[in-house]
């Protein structure tokens, strides 16, 4: 017999309200006797100013037999030995829909940008269900960068999941900015984690025009907010993201950065007692991060989630443990040459070095034949620099040498472009085919 729904409502509903008492205060965590519950649950601490008792959020990050160690979401009055911990109702539902649009808010759903409370919007499980295997769909249609490099060599498709790597100061901000704001995508989700608040600001209010931002939501964690703060905003940006894509939509995660996104679970691992490994990374890192990686991508039932993911490396090798990791889990990457950066060329992209997986799949063979030329030509005239530069080459020594050197400067005019500039994918096809087949 099939239950009435208040019923299994009613039976879903928890009647005991769960509380216990800090008893260890650290700089990074608080360890209390209780309640009773699951790690990733919501709870208040009472705290005390001069204006009397208050309260302030944190998650739980570890539970034992005696004791919970949770982690503050915010910064508030100081709490003291014995202040009351009490799990909070419902706490694993965050605010979704069309209220948020437009909106700038902060990874507990509060908006930033001065424009009121959200209002009409509606409330689902933060952490989203698992997708089988089975019921994901490879990208069938181009997904449109309006970056000549990126659409005509890196061709994306719609659902799937890039990185873009590179060392500070080379442009990742840059690219991923322009890509969000001229990409085509029903829904924009756009998540800085550990950013600058003055970077925060110029991202939205000048990076983004108004028809932007008003198909976009911004979910920002600044880099002095704590590190449950930055985690729980790399979590609520895919649950809006898990949203639109069940509406059918065609939705942008973009995410800057996931390597800040690891040290905020780094910083919670350590407080909860977890081992260091690689570089100090604790377990729950490679855990969460390829879980969050396989909530994007497309569905056979329709929707997907385009994942556009900056790894900030530690050098220009990208190849330290979180770079070796995302590429592993990723359709993709495209790797920022300092180089290239120094020379003012922009998008400061590393054709050679770069892939996406599924390109192949995307473009016609012409095209696919066509960026496979351009991209030999570049790696052969790379290979060949040095020689070239100092003079130790002489023309007619090789002959792929020379077409490589004949082709280099037409290559490089294809590959630069201005910032705000957009250009369709049938232009970057021409443009291709002119640079691949032209003087022939």
């Amino acid at each position: 017999m099939t239950l009435h729904p208040l019923r299994s409502r009613l039976r879903s509903v928890d009647p005991v309200l769960r509380t216990g008492r800090v008893r260890k205060i650290m700089p990074t965590h608080i360890e209390a006797d209780g309640p009773n519950i699951a790690i990733g649950t919501m709870c208040t601490i009472e705290t005390r100013s001069d204006a009397g008792l208050e309260s302030i959020c944190a998650e739980v990050v570890q539970v034992d037999r005696e004791s919970i160690v949770l982690s503050p979401l915010e910064e508030g009055a100081p709490t003291f030995a014995g202040a009351l911990v009490t799990a909070c109702a419902d706490a694993g539902s965050v605010p979704v829909g069309a209220a948020l649009l437009g909106r700038a808010v902060d990874a507990l759903a509060r908006p930033i940008d001065g424009l009121g409370t959200l209002r009409g919007a509606l409330y689902r499980p933060m952490r989203g269900e698992i997708v089988s295997p089975l019921d994901r769909a490879s990208p069938a249609q181009i997904f449109e960068t309006g970056l000549r490099a990126v659409d005509g060599l890196l061709t994306l498709g719609e659902g799937q999941r890039i990185g873009i790597f590179a060392a500070s100061g080379v442009g990742k901000t840059s690219l991923m900015t322009q890509i969000a704001r001229q990409a085509k995508a029903d829904v924009t989700i756009l998540c800085l984690v550990g950013e600058r608040g003055r970077e925060v600001e110029s991202i939205w209010n000048q990076g983004f025009d108004a028809q932007a931002r008003a198909r976009s939501v911004l979910v920002a964690a600044t880099s002095d907010q704590s590190a449950a703060m930055r985690v729980r905003a790399g979590h609520y940006a895919l649950a809006l993201a898990d949203y639109w894509r069940g509406e059918g939509k065609q939705v942008l995660l973009v995410l800057d950065s996931v390597t800040r996104l690891a040290m905020a679970m780094r910083e919670i691992g350590l407080a909860a007692g977890e081992p260091p490994t690689v570089r100090a990374y604790t377990p729950n890192v490679f855990a969460a991060i390829p879980k969050m990686v396989e909530r994007c991508g497309a569905l056979r039932a329709g929707g997907a989630i385009t994942a556009v993911i900056t790894v900030l490396s530690e050098n220009d090798e990208v190849d330290d443990p979180i770079c070796e990791l995302m590429k592993s889990l990723l359709d993709g990457h495209i790797i920022l040459s300092r180089t290239l950066a120094e020379r003012g060329h922009f998008p400061a992209i590393d054709c050679t070095r770069s892939i996406s997986r599924q390109a192949a799949d995307l473009v016609s063979d012409d095209q696919n034949r066509q960026a496979t030329q351009v991209t030999e030509w570049l790696s052969v005239h790379e290979a060949s620099r040095t020689l070239i530069e100092t003079g130790l080459y002489a023309k007619g020594s090789n002959a792929g040498i020379d077409r490589a050197v004949e082709r280099y400067p037409e290559i490089m005019r294809f590959l630069r472009q201005d910032r705000g500039e957009r250009i369709d994918v049938a232009s970057t096809a021409v443009a291709l085919a002119l640079v691949a087949e032209g003087g022939t």
